[in-house]
């Protein structure tokens, strides 16, 4: 079977999928929420559960819509501006899926989420466990930055990231990410008339980014952040598709089966569910230099990471934390949770594990990264 045919059977026949609606489409453009809109993608929404479809909605609008009652047509730049305005715009967010989902009888859950959640094993886990019980309940988790209390440090950057992570979080079989626009084209449709609609590529095709735009003033995510999300989306075996949010009964026609939009394949199976964790941390504590003989045992013999193959260390980690791998020439080759933190590591880096006792007084584990702790990108 194609990966294509994969997709489509992930689209007509998946029983989970991840909705992310943009906060040009919630609302219209900047000018308040559009509940005409939002109570149509609620119908569909609802329509879908009934028919066996597991929902979780990721969605923007908390700035936007705070943004407008606030009485502001220029987004600030100040952090504390907008943590201000997510905190009037979330309120009137949640309220207005509430009260819409309630004649179909399905409650709503707010679920607020930063980085911090799902770079930590524990906190990561609890979302899981959380989302999953969830979805076994009449009930449609909406899920959002808690862009009242993140930092730049901590943020996802964009709420496209943030619908790839909770597709990867709860093992969707996709990711719809809804937008102003009809898809993914090979040209800005809005400069160039004779621009085409993109209809199907791999996720991971490196021209898609060639052919992404930036943002709009509401939102941070452009077409480039749906590209990244796509991919990141298609570790767990996601298919992505990006559509426009207005077209007529979008989410049930993509359910019949449908060509909408642009879809985005996965290309490779699914990862074990902690490689999906380690795959989707955005922020590391700290990065590993390899030698060739240790890219090698890891990239063709699929070994662990030992400590005699590694010759640099940079960052202040402690033990379990994620760290980034590269080689000597500083090419990124994946993640992993170290067994030992960052000083430890430096004083047995290029050294075998037989003398880790001698040097540290005792030996946590003969790896420094065990492969079922690491995955490659």
């Amino acid at each position: 079977m194609t990966v294509q045919s994969e997709s489509q059977l992930a689209l007509t026949q998946g029983q989970r999928w991840v909705v992310k609606i943009g906060s040009a489409l919630l609302t219209n453009d900047g000018q308040g929420l559009d509940l005409v809109r939002i109570q149509q993608w609620v119908g569909q929404m609802a329509q879908l559960h009934q028919q066996g479809v597991e929902l979780v909605l990721v969605s923007s609008g908390a700035v936007a819509a705070g943004m407008h009652r606030l009485g502001w047509t220029i987004r600030p730049e100040s952090m504390a501006l907008l943590q201000a305005a997510a905190a009037v715009g979330q309120t009137k967010l949640v309220q207005t899926y509430e009260a819409l989902f309630q004649p179909f009888d399905l409650h709503t859950a707010q679920i607020l989420l930063t980085h911090d959640d799902l770079s930590d094993r524990k906190r990561y886990l609890n979302a899981r466990s959380t989302l999953q019980a969830l979805l076994t309940m009449p009930v449609i988790p909406v899920v959002n930055e808690n862009d009242t209390v993140v930092t730049d440090e901590i943020r996802f950057g964009d709420n496209d990231t943030l619908g790839a992570l909770v597709a990867n979080l709860v093992e969707a079989d996709a990711l719809i990410i809804l937008t102003d626009q009809d898809g993914l084209f090979d040209d800005d449709p809005r400069k160039n008339p004779d621009a085409q609609l993109i209809r199907s590529a791999l996720a991971t095709d490196p021209r898609l980014a060639a052919v992404a735009g930036d943002g709009g003033a509401l939102g941070r995510g452009g077409m480039v952040t749906k590209v990244r999300a796509a991919r990141l989306a298609s570790r767990s075996g996601a298919v992505t598709v990006i559509a426009g949010g207005r077209i007529d009964q979008v989410l049930t026609r993509l359910r019949s089966g449908e060509a909408i939009g642009t879809a985005l394949h996965p290309d490779m199976a699914p990862l074990a569910a902690r490689k999906q964790w380690l795959a989707g941390h955005l922020q590391t504590k700290g990065e590993v230099t390899l030698d060739a003989g240790a890219r090698k045992a890891l990239q063709e013999q699929g070994k662990s990471l030992l400590a005699v193959g590694v010759v640099a260390v940079k960052g202040r980690f402690q033990r379990g934390e994620c760290v980034t791998l590269v080689d000597e020439q500083g090419l990124m080759l994946g993640r992993g949770l170290c067994n030992y933190s960052s000083d430890e590591t430096s004083k047995i880096l290029r050294k075998p594990s037989a003398q880790f006792e001698s040097i540290l007084g005792f030996m946590a584990e003969p790896e420094l990264i065990h492969r079922d702790n690491l995955v490659l990108m």
